[in-house]
């Protein structure tokens, strides 16, 4: 009897000692989410600059016929860095013991909405065109 009392205690040891270790990916993503972009800019009449300062590089780039240049960007909405969601799961995985992160790694893995933004520049750089649509499945990301 005394035997299992003590494999008991050791097992519940281990398990508390190997929460911390256990714990993190869903506190690490709710962290590393990126910051909506201003598209407030991206429309017919901003300059490639400033659209590529909100969205990045372009995903792929193409010159038309008539000479101006496609740009497709990828973009994500809704997964902005959050302390409050790290918190709630870095205290889940405590009362826990670490087996929150079985949900919680894939709720933050579906945080946000992927966005692509074709824009057509003319020859002075300046957006012609500008046309949205959403991505029907994200890839999924990565911690």
């Amino acid at each position: 009897m005394r035997q299992f009392k003590i494999l008991g205690l050791l097992m519940a040891s281990v398990l508390l000692l190997s929460a911390p270790l256990l714990s993190g990916c869903s506190v690490g993503m709710a962290l590393s989410g990126e910051e909506d972009p201003n598209l407030a800019v991206c429309r017919a009449g901003s300059t490639r600059l400033d659209i590529e300062r909100e969205l990045g590089a372009p995903r792929d780039t193409a010159i038309l016929e008539d000479g101006s240049l496609e740009c497709v960007y990828e973009y994500e909405i809704g997964n902005e860095p959050s302390a409050g969601r790290a918190v709630i799961h870095a205290g889940m995985d405590v009362l826990t013991l670490g087996l929150w992160e079985v949900v919680g790694t894939p709720v933050e893995a579906t945080q946000g909405t992927k966005y692509e933004m074709t824009v057509v520049y003319g020859p002075d750089g300046v957006a012609q065109s500008v046309r949205t649509k959403k991505l029907t499945s994200a890839p999924p990301r990565e911690d």
